[in-house]
Parts: C-alpha cells; sequence; structure tokens
C-alpha cells in the first residue's frame, strides 16, 4: 500500500511539472528576444493585444484567449514605416482567399500612421480560426491566429498529461507487485 502511495504522488507531481506555466508576453528586456515581432519585408513591428471586457491586465501576441472586444496594437519599431501607408485585414481562416472581401472581418485601409502605432479595435462574437494580414506597400505579411480556442486547448493538454501519468502509476504499480 506504501508502494501505491508513492507512485501515486510521483504520478501527480509528474503532471504538475508538465503542465504549462504562465509566462510574460514579453521576451525579456531584450528587443532580440522578443516574441512578439511581425515582420512586414523589411520592416518589423511589435505586436500586443488586449481583452479590456475579459480581461484588461493580461497582454498576449499570439491566439486571442476569448471573443468579445479586442485591440491590437501594432507599433513600428522600424521609423520608415511611418512615411509608408499600412494596411490591416482580418479574414476567416477558410483556405481560400481568392476572394478576399468574402471571407474579411475586419479592415483598415492603407493609410499613413505618422504617431509609429496602429490600432485595431474589433469584437469577435464567436470563436475562431483567422488570418491577420498586414500590408506595406508590395510586402505582405500573414500570420494566423485563433479566438477562443485556448481554454479547450489547455484542457486537451492537461487531460493528455494525467492521462500519462496515470498510465505511467498504473504500470510502475504492477511492474512493482510483480516482482515481490
Amino acid at each position: 500500500m506504501r508502494r501505491l502511495a508513492f507512485f501515486t504522488l510521483r504520478a501527480v507531481g509528474l503532471v504538475a511539472l508538465a503542465a504549462p506555466a504562465l509566462a510574460s508576453a514579453h521576451g525579456g528586456v531584450s528587443i532580440e528576444n522578443d516574441m512578439c515581432k511581425l515582420r512586414v519585408g523589411p520592416y518589423t513591428m511589435h505586436f500586443t493585444g488586449y481583452q479590456p471586457l475579459s480581461a484588461p491586465e493580461v497582454e498576449f501576441c499570439e491566439d486571442i484567449p476569448a471573443t468579445g472586444q479586442t485591440i491590437i496594437v501594432l507599433d513600428y519599431i522600424d521609423g520608415k514605416l511611418r512615411d509608408l501607408p499600412v494596411e490591416v485585414r482580418i479574414v476567416r481562416d477558410s483556405g481560400d482567399e481568392s476572394n478576399l472581401d468574402a471571407v474579411t472581418v475586419f479592415h483598415k485601409p492603407a493609410a499613413l500612421y505618422p504617431r509609429g502605432n496602429l490600432v485595431v479595435d474589433h469584437t469577435f462574437p464567436e470563436p475562431g480560426r483567422f488570418v491577420g494580414i498586414v500590408t506595406v506597400g508590395d510586402y505582405v505579411s500573414r500570420f494566423p491566429f485563433a479566438v477562443g480556442t485556448r481554454g479547450t486547448r489547455a484542457m486537451v493538454l492537461y487531460g493528455a498529461f494525467a492521462a500519462l501519468a496515470l498510465a505511467a502509476g498504473a504500470l510502475l504499480f504492477f511492474y512493482s507487485a510483480r516482482r515481490t
């Protein structure tokens, strides 16, 4: 019985170690380590997202955690961008962009942003997969992202780790029971 408790405790410890921890959205003080950079041809922007109604204190730069009002800020790292027209579009990820207007959920036409930042304020009414398209002149950057699916992914990940830990614990239990 003592061995069962030991193996169970070990399995629970493995699950706790395998669970993803919260991390800061920014890679540190150095801009080189910044995970939130968006490259459009030779130009670089810094991407930060906020959801003021559902999680006002949380910043993100990848998948959008929940549906609802979302504010995305693109800060220009390259000063040359202040003199170039920048266009932003968010489209539903249907796999077919031949008719952009049909899949577009948000569009900010090309304009100059001399202050060095561009703000997108859009409400996502339902979860799904999308593609952000940022255009500067002839350069286009596409970045896929999901809205409102992060909780589902985390639950699947936790479930997989728990099942793996339980299987390992059961295997160790039966192995030790055979040896004695």
